[in-house]
């Protein structure tokens, strides 16, 4: 019997294959599925990687120093839609705002959207439920309730540099910045779409840029991404299949590389990146016992296996 995952991975797998396919995907999601809208959920989940990430970087100490939050940089893998880490960073008060994406998906109306659903939560109080509320410059607010205000009159290159945002579209695994220049280095839900070798490549850069004492905050998600469209399969189901059968279902649209913790612990140790702390959000033993886990996954634990939700917080020995 055909199953909704079964469908999706047969229309990316056919878009993936067609030229302008990542168009037709963009045009599925927005108009079949909704997977564009910036809901509620999809903003709580935001808006928490927001809190985690800045709670990261606070540990390091590096907030307390008095040069003031002007001076730090922001550099954030996977642009897409909606940059609410981003945003987020420029009411904290960071000076300089990097977002790299390996496509353009940021438009003007979808950065309105982001700053609309910002202002609200900061006007219902909720937005303080994620990051304190002495954390929000005053300035920095007003800043950005004014470029609301006058959205339509305003170029979009203006309200980017108004922001301090540059978003760009590039391959991350040839990063065009200065070794030692970036403070902080996050992600969100990309890890997982990166195949190993350009990961360990990715992951190489961001530690060349990152300034000796700076913090790399990662939140990964390790779930079978079918499974957030299809409840009828469990969220480990695509640890079923060998990697032959896996390479005949995954896609370039949405590629997974199905990869454990274990197995992003040991591409950081690779190349010399200290994981200072480890958090793991979401751990799925019920998930795992309704899996027929494929036999190529026996080397594995199954506290390592059941892992859905985890953040890698690294850092750069200061010289």
């Amino acid at each position: 019997m055909l199953k909704l995952w079964h469908l999706k991975a047969l229309l990316q797998k056919s878009f993936s294959l067609l030229p302008g396919g990542h168009r037709l995907n963009t045009l599925m999601q927005k108009y079949v599925t909704r997977g564009l809208d910036l809901n509620d959920q999809h903003l709580h989940y935001k808006l928490t990687h927001a809190g985690d990430h800045y709670r990261h970087f606070r540990q390091s100490g590096k907030l307390d120093r008095p040069e003031g939050l002007a001076q730090f940089s922001l550099l954030e893998l996977g642009t897409g839609w909606y940059p609410i880490v981003p945003v987020c960073f420029f009411l904290i008060g960071f000076g300089r705002i990097l977002s790299y994406d390996i496509n353009s998906w940021l438009t003007k109306d979808s950065l309105r959207e982001c700053i609309r659903r910002l202002l609200a939560a900061v006007d219902s109080g909720s937005l303080f439920d994620y990051l304190p509320e002495p954390a929000i410059d005053d300035r920095r607010l007003a800043t950005l309730r004014r470029l609301h205000a006058d959205w339509d009159r305003t170029a979009f290159a203006e309200i980017l540099q108004t922001l301090h945002f540059q978003a760009r579209v590039a391959d991350v695994s040839e990063l065009d910045l200065a070794a030692d220049s970036v403070d902080f280095i996050c992600s969100n839900n990309t890890f997982e779409h990166i195949y190993p070798a350009p990961l360990e490549r990715i992951l190489a850069q961001l530690q060349r840029v990152l300034v000796p004492g700076g913090t790399m905050s990662h939140f990964i998600d390790m779930s079978d991404h079918f499974s957030h469209l299809d409840a009828s399969i469990s969220s480990l189901n695509f640890l079923r299949f060998s990697r032959r059968a896996w390479a005949r279902i995954d896609n370039s649209i949405q590629p997974q590389n199905r990869l454990r913790l274990s197995d992003f612990r040991r591409a950081y140790a690779r190349l010399g990146i200290a994981v200072t702390e480890e958090v793991i959000v979401t751990r799925d033993e019920a998930a795992l016992a309704r899996t027929p886990v494929h036999a190529e996954f026996a080397a594995y634990d199954r506290a390592d296996l059941a892992t859905l939700h985890a953040y890698l917080i690294s850092g750069k020995e200061e010289a």
